[in-house]
């Protein structure tokens, strides 16, 4: 398992790179961009943050935000996108037993650097 060194900065200014847990042939997240969409633009209205840039590709997603004065959570920011995404999405993937019990979906991965 990877040691990540988690930054906590309010205010800070954060680039993330999420991946989709299986990238093979992957299209996802441009299939469903405008769902992703919709899903950045509420959690923005509930948490503020400003997008400095968004990449996004067939299989990840690149992304630099600014968390605003006295915030420094971006790990909430990341988990209500990814539920929100993952929520809209038809289920068509195949989960193990353990992640259909705990009701999860598997398709991200995340890794992110702060500055």
């Amino acid at each position: 398992m990877p040691d990540y060194r988690r930054l906590w900065h309010p205010g800070g200014t954060y680039f993330f790179t999420v991946n989709l847990l299986q990238r093979h042939g992957n299209h996802l997240l441009i299939r469903h961009i405008d769902v992703l969409r919709a899903v950045v633009g509420r959690v923005r209205k509930g948490h503020p943050f400003r997008i400095h840039g968004w990449v996004v590709l067939p299989d990840h997603l690149h992304c630099v935000i600014e968390l605003p004065p006295g915030d420094a959570d971006f790990a909430r920011l990341w988990h209500l996108i990814k539920m929100g995404f993952s929520k809209a999405l038809p289920k068509q993937e195949r989960l193990s037993t353990v992640r259909a019990r705990r009701g999860e979906r598997g398709i991200w991965q995340r890794r992110y650097w702060s500055t």
